[in-house]
């Protein structure tokens, strides 16, 4: 699977770890955050093993909200190291399956994607992600899939998604 392209249009699929992004040039990882400044599962944990800036940075972004732009479809973007960004995308209501549904939140993660393809393009970068939405925020890659494309592909932003090693996944993008 390392190098396959997928059916959706350009989004190239490898098994392996999103925070150690291949390949040469500018790099930003991508991933979806909830909207209540909770930093403590998923994906998070492993972008916080390699850098705490993300989190510092995420933390701050929500308790200024009053006084930015934190919020639903957001996106902010940290720098990490030489060529690294990391993207924190506020694309998950609450953090809990309730009586609203899941928490994810396609209309905001298509928005947060807009503002990620617009900073890649004027860094040069490419896009690295695990499936984004599919994991705590209890979404459906059929879904994020098509998004991806749309906001990031078909403007010509490169992107990769990082499966982990064991290659069954459902369609949530969730392994075996």
């Amino acid at each position: 699977m390392a190098g396959r392209t997928g059916d959706a249009m350009g989004i190239v699929y490898v098994k392996g770890d999103a925070t150690a992004p291949r390949g040469k040039g500018v790099k930003m990882i991508v991933h979806v955050c909830n909207d209540l400044g909770g930093w403590g599962k998923g994906f998070v944990l492993a972008v916080s093993r390699r850098w705490p800036e993300p989190e510092r940075a995420y933390r701050r972004w929500h308790r200024e909200r009053a006084r930015n732009d934190f919020g639903l479809g957001a996106a902010q973007f940290v720098p990490v190291a030489d060529h690294l960004w990391v993207a924190n995308l506020v694309g998950q209501r609450g953090i809990r399956t309730g009586s609203k549904g899941v928490p994810v939140r396609y209309e905001a993660i298509a928005a947060g994607l807009g503002r990620v393809a617009d900073k890649a393009l004027e860094l040069g970068a490419s896009v690295h992600m695990p499936r984004i939405g599919c994991g705590l925020a209890g979404g459906r890659w059929s879904r994020v899939e098509p998004l991806i494309s749309a906001r990031l592909v078909r403007r010509g932003v490169a992107v990769t998604v990082y499966d982990q090693t064991d290659d069954r996944t459902d369609d949530r993008g969730e392994a075996h």
